[in-house]
């Protein structure tokens, strides 16, 4: 089991470098909208505490 983890993060390591050697503005583009749905996800989880609060 722990050899098929070391093998599937070895596969996404791979695929990621690939990614932004082949196309660094795609990849880019890819990392803004994942920081944006954090962003996001924090936001909404701090309306949801200040309303539990209040």
């Amino acid at each position: 089991m722990v050899e098929a983890k070391k093998v599937a993060l070895w596969i996404v390591i791979v695929f990621v470098l690939y990614t932004i050697v082949v196309s660094p503005k795609r990849a880019a583009e890819l990392v803004g909208v994942g920081f944006e749905g954090i962003s996001s996800a924090a936001q909404g989880v701090g309306e949801f505490m200040t309303e539990l609060v209040n």
